[in-house]
């Protein structure tokens, strides 16, 4: 019988001390070479077993295998030069020392498809696999080659679209797209953002998703919610073209955040990964706290489309707190699934 409310994570889970310095972004590897290798496994199996203990439905690498949710990927194509960098505006929010695009974009070989096929191994669970979105990817670099951000996106796009055709033909049952950005470029998302995540996933029979977020909790992220004002109103820019999209599900933020329920009307029709963990906070959920937001959302997404989520990642936060709010996720689905079962 198919899982009514499955959960997930939205992505990262925090990685192992012996693998990198915990609670924190960007953290350089700790092993080389085969080691690196045998570590990544090893912290895989562990995020993999942290998830199956809290009860979650739909499993993932934890992220355990890539250093940053974006240059991992690009570290591995032809084209950006990683030794000359520039400093940029990520998302106009804050500036980061980012590698330039100085040639063609390629993917000379696959990038994390052996790391999903050890996943797929571990596990006879659904297992979702997360990879950067276009948008997003062209918004943490300097292109001094294509100089449009349209064209980079595009080149990316054709980059995924090779990368997720051969996750899907590994096993993943879902192939998620993070896509921060469209939260913020909202011109450029209806203009060629959503059209490049379509040639992203061109010719996927597996799941997609986009994951729309307002960031991890670190500081630069929290700065810019405070300016926000009493409404976030960001999803209302994208949903409209999202809706009438080739994307399966739609990955958004909810818990402890001011984005009004209402939007949801807006992607009627669209399966919604909704997070009910906050994940900028080292509060641990109440299990009715996640089961309150999951039932707002239920007056507008029907209970069958319906997947309980994190916010975003939770590498930033301690293994004990990530894993409080693992099991917190479960247990406010499972209060709402005996709820729709009566």
């Amino acid at each position: 019988m198919k899982t009514l409310l499955p959960t997930s994570t939205a992505g990262s889970l925090p990685k192992p001390s012996w693998l990198a310095e915990p609670e924190t972004l960007w953290s350089p590897w700790k092993l080389q070479d085969n080691e690196l290798i045998d570590g990544k496994h090893d912290a895989l199996r562990i995020a993999l077993q942290e998830q199956k203990q809290a009860g979650i439905d739909i499993v993932s690498d934890g992220e355990q295998t890539r250093q940053h949710f974006v240059t991992t990927f690009i570290e591995h194509l032809s084209g950006v030069d990683f030794e000359q960098r520039k400093t940029v505006k990520i998302r106009d929010r804050y500036d980061a020392s980012v590698p330039t695009v100085v040639g063609p974009i390629s993917r000379p070989n696959a990038v994390f498809v052996e790391d999903a096929k050890f996943l797929r191994q571990q596990t006879d669970q659904p297992i979702k696999w997360a990879l950067p979105g276009p948008m997003t990817m062209v918004d943490t670099l300097y292109d001094d080659h294509y100089k449009s951000r349209e064209k980079l996106a595009w080149e990316f796009a054709k980059a995924l679209n090779q990368e997720a055709k051969e996750l899907e033909a590994a096993g993943v049952d879902i192939i998620q797209f993070d896509e921060p950005a469209f939260n913020v470029f909202f011109d450029e998302v209806n203009d060629w953002g959503i059209a490049c995540l379509e040639k992203a996933i061109e010719g996927l029979n597996c799941e997609t998703v986009v994951h729309i977020c307002y960031g991890y909790g670190i500081k630069a992220n929290t700065d810019w919610k405070k300016t926000l004002g009493s409404e976030w109103r960001q999803y209302e820019e994208v949903f409209p073209k999202l809706q009438q999209s080739n994307i399966d599900i739609i990955s958004l933020e909810c818990h402890n955040s001011s984005v009004p329920i209402e939007l949801l009307a807006l992607v009627q029709g669209k399966k919604i990964m909704v997070g009910a963990i906050d994940v900028a906070t080292n509060t641990i959920e109440t299990p009715e706290e996640v089961a309150a937001t999951l039932r707002k959302a239920l007056k507008y997404v029907d209970a069958d489309k319906l997947y309980p989520c994190t916010n975003c990642g939770m590498a930033p936060l301690s293994r004990e707190v990530a894993r409080g709010k693992l099991n917190a996720l479960r247990a406010g689905a499972e209060i709402v699934r005996k709820e729709l079962a009566t």
